[in-house]
């Protein structure tokens, strides 16, 4: 679990499309170094969100100056991270521990979808931006004045369009030297976590009404029933 608070931004040093090493599953690999201040307490196995992705270390050098991460398949079509390459910014996020403030809010690292920036404007100081869903159904899910993760960023939303899969953030001044959103422009893209609790409601609904309709006798089914009865009733 993560807060959404980047610690630090950190590089690509290498990108592997087929690692074979046992660090590398035989899989696509990532190392990431310029990050030695948040590596003094992280272990082997440990996560660290890349991106708003919650991947797992699996090596290290000898002065923990980068780390290695394998990236699933699952991963690559969920997330933009099949887009980086050697030089690449990435912002990174230890896992939290126990003393740790949630001073953003509480983000899984688990990639729902990637957005592309559709506009991006000066706001005095700070900078709005105005992004565009790929895989549009989790607009559903984001609400204005709501959380969401932008690259692992915890930002609030200020505005959604429901028709067109849209919504707006505001980034202010002082977060602009602290992730790497500052510096992408219109048409770059970014990975997107929608707060999950609107995704636990909408399936406790789901199957509270589904659990409903499948007893003869439930608050619901007695409901329709006299709805259908009282229009039956008019027509006659």
């Amino acid at each position: 679990m993560f807060t959404g608070l980047v610690e630090k931004i950190g590089t690509v040093l290498e990108y592997n499309e087929l690692d074979k090493s046992s660090s590398g599953g035989n899989g696509v690999s990532m190392v990431i170094g310029d990050c030695s201040e948040i590596l003094v307490d992280v272990h082997l196995g440990d996560s660290i969100s890349t991106n708003g992705v919650c991947l797992t270390v699996t090596e290290f050098d000898e002065k923990k100056t980068f780390f290695k991460v394998g990236v699933a398949p699952e991963t690559l079509r969920r997330s933009n991270l099949g887009d980086l390459k050697v030089g690449s910014p990435v912002n990174l996020e230890r896992a939290v521990t126990s003393e740790v403030r949630l001073g953003g809010h509480v983000v899984q690292g688990h990639v729902d979808t990637v957005a592309t920036i559709t506009k991006k404007q000066a706001d005095g100081n700070a900078i709005t931006f105005t992004f565009q869903l790929r895989d549009r159904e989790n607009i559903n899910y984001i609400v204005e004045k709501g959380f969401i993760a932008v690259d692992g960023t915890s930002l609030t939303v200020t505005q959604v369009d429901y028709a067109t899969a849209e919504f707006l953030i505001m980034l202010v001044s002082y977060s602009q030297e602290k992730v790497i959103l500052a510096k992408k422009e219109q048409g770059g893209s970014v990975n997107i976590e929608v707060d999950f609790t609107g995704k636990l409601i909408e399936k406790q609904i789901e199957l509270t009404l589904e659990g409903q309709l499948k007893k003869e006798n439930s608050p619901l089914v007695r409901l329709i029933e006299g709805i259908v009865e009282k229009r039956l009733a008019g027509k006659q």
